[in-house]
């Protein structure tokens, strides 16, 4: 839960709603499965050689998706550490900021390139969150839950 809390948009109770809703990220093979598993992958209609692709499917757990989306908002603005979060920032290993830190960049930059497309905007937070949620998955990855 601490490691969340280094990405933007995520702080105590968010990362917590996420971990309380999802568990552990180990369970999930890659964060493609995850992202399918909260319902942030796009919607499809397929017959023969005809693919059509619709909006996000909306299964899993919402409560963790609305979350996603509401910390996907944050992308919004340039990369920045704020100070807050730099304290959270600095008691996480090295693995844990630098995916944190690659996250911000790709995701700030994705957000205005999205926009400066013409996408609706809570299409575009969409996409962020379901991005967002590859870097969470990679996160849990690096960092093992401690089991009291």
């Amino acid at each position: 839960m601490e490691a969340l809390r280094s990405l933007r948009g995520l702080d105590f109770i968010s990362s917590a709603t996420f971990v309380a809703a999802i568990g552990d990220l180990a369970r999930f093979e890659s964060a493609r499965h995850l992202m399918a598993y909260l319902g942030l992958v796009p919607s499809e209609q397929s017959s023969g050689e005809r693919i059509r692709r619709g909006g996000i499917t909306k299964t899993g757990n919402t409560e963790a998706r609305r979350m996603l989306i509401e910390a996907a908002w944050r992308y919004r603005y340039p990369p920045r550490v704020a100070k807050e979060k730099a304290e959270v920032i600095v008691r996480l290993p090295k693995a844990v900021r630098d995916i944190a830190w690659k996250a911000q960049l790709r995701l700030c930059k994705r957000y205005r390139t999205l926009s400066a497309a013409g996408k609706k905007p809570t299409v575009v937070v969409a996409a962020i969150a379901r991005e967002l949620c590859g870097f969470i998955w990679a996160i849990g990855r690096e960092v093992k839950p401690v089991t009291t």
